[in-house]
């Protein structure tokens, strides 16, 4: 990548950056909590009971159409008090090739989020992983159940409170894996 690429890139994403931010300030409000650009990449946090309207708007509005919804994704913060849980969505708009993060924080006891299945069909199996791992209970989601793990599994393994690996094993010494 050229340097002038690469400053391009940079000019795009502020230009992008500040394009949304105005569109979310001027329906959302206060609800936009803050933005910033990470690698060329905006990133918008929304307060978690108004995501689906700024999903929405984002999906409909003219100007930004971001009709694609590329991932949906936990994270886990234990160290973030009660905002230790976060949900990402990337969002594409195909047309321009533009792409932004929406991120929203909650606590592990206000874990339930509407779902986005409503805007696109495509969120059901994301949010049945993030359900999965995380925890994260999606109001309205059609069918909220386990994707990957077991359903007899009685807990959210991505959850940082859980070790990385199974210390009952002998198997995974550090020695074997030049740790």
């Amino acid at each position: 990548m050229h340097h002038s690429q690469h400053i391009n890139a940079g000019e795009k994403a502020v230009a992008l950056h500040d394009k949304v931010q105005a569109l979310l300030v001027s329906n959302l409000g206060s609800a936009l909590l803050r933005s910033q650009i990470d690698y060329d990449f905006p990133v918008f946090v929304v307060d978690k009971q108004r995501i689906i309207e700024c999903l929405r708007l984002l999906k409909e509005d003219t100007s930004t159409r971001f009709t694609f919804l590329t991932t949906l994704c936990g994270a886990h913060f234990p160290e973030a008090g009660d905002s230790e849980f976060m949900l990402m969505y990337q969002l594409h708009n195909m047309h321009t090739n533009e792409r932004i993060r929406i991120k929203t924080f909650m606590s592990e006891k206000d874990i339930e989020v509407p779902t986005a299945t409503e805007l696109w069909a495509g969120a059901n199996w994301m949010e049945r992983e993030a359900f999965d791992f995380y925890g994260f209970r999606f109001k309205g989601h059609p069918d909220l159940r386990r994707i990957l793990n077991m359903d007899e599994m009685d807990y959210h393994p991505m959850r940082k409170q859980y070790a990385l690996e199974d210390g009952s094993r002998d198997d995974k010494k550090d020695l074997y894996f030049g740790r």
